[in-house]
């Protein structure tokens, strides 16, 4: 009766998980810098979505004020030493060569001329979320 139940073992050896162990971390090894590159461009565009949303809030309050006006953007890249994606069509302006930091404004002169800046701007209308407290 023994004798049977030795002879049907049945399952993987040792080496055969450490085998499938070492092919996953391979595996993993080589996705995770992929996976991170691509989390980067999509915060990039994130932020170009939102800075473009700024663009025309500020477009809108310009035409129906005649007024300059202002928008905060908070940038949730990580990496703000360059865009690695194509950051050159908001209002004909090249954002690749703007210095960036983690948060800027999108500056809206009376003309409608689209700015990115680092510093809160000194005049114009300052346009806020329906969030932001008072």
């Amino acid at each position: 009766m023994f004798k049977k139940a030795k002879e049907n073992k049945k399952g993987f050896t040792l080496a055969e998980l450490l085998i499938v162990v070492a092919i996953i971390a391979v595996l993993v090894a080589i996705s995770i810098p992929i996976f991170s590159s691509q989390l980067e461009k999509s915060r990039e565009a994130v932020d170009l979505a939102n800075i473009r949303a700024a663009y025309a809030e500020c477009q809108t309050e310009v035409l129906t004020s005649n007024k300059p006006a202002y928008k905060s953007v908070a940038l949730v890249q990580t990496d703000l030493t360059k865009w690695t994606i194509n950051a050159k069509d908001v209002a004909g302006v090249d954002l690749s060569s703007v210095a960036l930091q983690k948060n800027m404004y999108v500056n809206c002169d009376a003309n409608g001329k689209f700015t990115l800046v680092k510093d809160k701007p000194t005049t114009g209308t300052e346009i806020k979320d329906s969030t932001d407290s008072e």
